[in-house]
């Protein structure tokens, strides 16, 4: 089954949300493959958290006039948790994907994603993710166990592929400002602690760069915010 072969009224739209800082180097390949998604319905919401290097100037030059493509500035560095919310509080879309701006989707994401959650009444789904090199996948065999019993002790889901129901993501008051880092794994608990029904997709559909991002770049800083989720989380089963 394909969203190409059912009517417009079971295709509906999808916002992407980036929030982006000093990504020169990787973002015209990371906006194209959402360009390129199977599913047409979508609509990309980019944000440009005040970057410092040409991030914003390879947008504008390349998607300025591209009609999927909304292009958001923030004046001042404002750091991708407030930014996120910022970008979803801007979307009317009944469904919001996730995507980093270093990252690679597969062209057929979005679609599979949308048939996994609407033919199964889901609300949210996200995929597993392999390495850009092709080499490494993740979650490895973690993906096996209960992810409700793996969040006491990491998050097994992969940021970049969520796509989520807005009203779901709206319900748990969005992502938690009081995370700077770590905001993803905050979100999972809250998700999961409301008996959210949701899907790992097993095909990975997501390239996952792991070098120079925020998870390598602030290793201490995610793991002390992590660690608080991870303590609320426990607390609150």
């Amino acid at each position: 089954m394909s969203f190409k072969n059912v009517s417009m009224s079971n295709n509906p739209k999808v916002t992407i949300i980036l929030s982006v800082f000093n990504n020169e180097k990787t973002i015209a390949k990371s906006l194209e493959s959402l360009v390129l998604q199977t599913y047409e319905n979508t609509e990309i919401f980019v944000l440009d958290d005040a970057s410092t290097d040409n991030t914003l100037e390879i947008i504008t030059s390349k998607y300025s006039n591209n009609s999927k493509i909304r292009i958001i500035r923030n004046t001042v560095n404002l750091g991708l948790t407030k930014s996120l919310n910022k970008l979803i509080n801007m979307s009317s879309s009944n469904f919001i994907a996730r995507h980093d701006g270093d990252d690679i989707s597969h062209p057929e994401r979005i679609e599979v994603q949308m048939l996994e959650m609407q033919s199964k009444n889901l609300d949210f789904v996200s995929s597993r993710a392999e390495s850009t090199d092709g080499k490494k996948i993740y979650p490895g065999m973690s993906f096996y166990l209960p992810y409700k019993y793996l969040l006491k002790y990491k998050n097994p889901f992969i940021h970049g592929t969520l796509l989520i129901r807005r009203e779901i993501i709206k319900n748990v008051n969005l992502y938690d400002e009081d995370y700077i880092y770590a905001q993803d794994y905050k979100l999972m608990c809250d998700l999961l602690l409301t008996k959210a029904k949701y899907k790992v997709i097993k095909k990975p559909l997501y390239k996952l760069n792991m070098e120079n991002n925020i998870s390598t770049n602030f290793t201490l800083e995610q793991k002390k915010y992590a660690n608080m989720a991870q303590k609320q989380y426990k607390k609150s089963l």
